[in-house]
């Protein structure tokens, strides 16, 4: 049965040249086990100045257990002296993904 401390997602933006290196290394060390990126313009003030950026938004998927040690590893690799990493607890889904996604992050890379 899933429950909602099964499952987390992790978003994170990063520059569109650095977002598929950040998600290939992420999968492949199998930290998460999914990550969908989409082009997004932000805007915000970083240090006394206004910024608008296009950025990728990375949503990704993975266990509960595994939320450190993303949160850990996009902050080493991550270009951004304070990325955004957000992790949202996943409520209900699809049972079968949600298995995959477990399966996915278990186990030595």
């Amino acid at each position: 049965m899933t429950t909602s401390s099964d499952i987390v997602v992790i978003c994170s933006t990063a520059p569109a040249a650095e977002s598929d290196m950040i998600a290939r290394h992420l999968v492949e060390q199998r930290i998460v086990a999914c990550v969908n990126i989409l082009p997004v313009r932000s805007y915000y003030r970083w240090k006394g100045e206004f910024c608008d950026d296009a950025e990728h938004l990375m949503v990704m998927k993975t266990a509960r257990e595994k939320s450190r040690q993303a949160i850990a590893e996009i902050k080493k690799i991550h270009p951004y002296e304070l990325p955004e990493v957000i992790v949202l607890p996943v409520t209900a889904g699809y049972p079968p993904y949600l298995n995959w996604v477990r399966e996915e992050t278990e186990g030595p890379c």
